[in-house]
């Protein structure tokens, strides 16, 4: 395999109430045109009734204050993503 260096940024969260996040961005595609950028999120939810819930909802603040970190609109000139998982 091969291994690339300074192709991502880790962003870590910890709330006031102890719980904890990451938000890892990273870079993938080849080139100079056509790169993608990949946001993964994680988030730790110690409260079960909350197990049930859909991730985008779950996640959704979680990604705003990291999208807003990075500057990923003023950067990418787009407001919202063209794909997601």
């Amino acid at each position: 395999g091969s291994e690339t260096s300074k192709q991502g940024l880790i962003l870590c969260f910890e709330y006031a109430n102890g719980d904890t996040a990451r938000v890892v961005f990273r870079l993938s595609g080849t080139g100079s045109a056509g790169a993608t950028i990949r946001m993964y999120l994680e988030k730790y939810e110690k409260d079960t009734a909350n197990h049930g819930e859909a991730a985008p909802n779950m996640l959704k603040s979680l990604a705003d204050r990291a999208i807003g970190l990075v500057q990923m609109r003023e950067l990418t000139e787009r407001e919202e993503p063209t794909v997601i998982t």
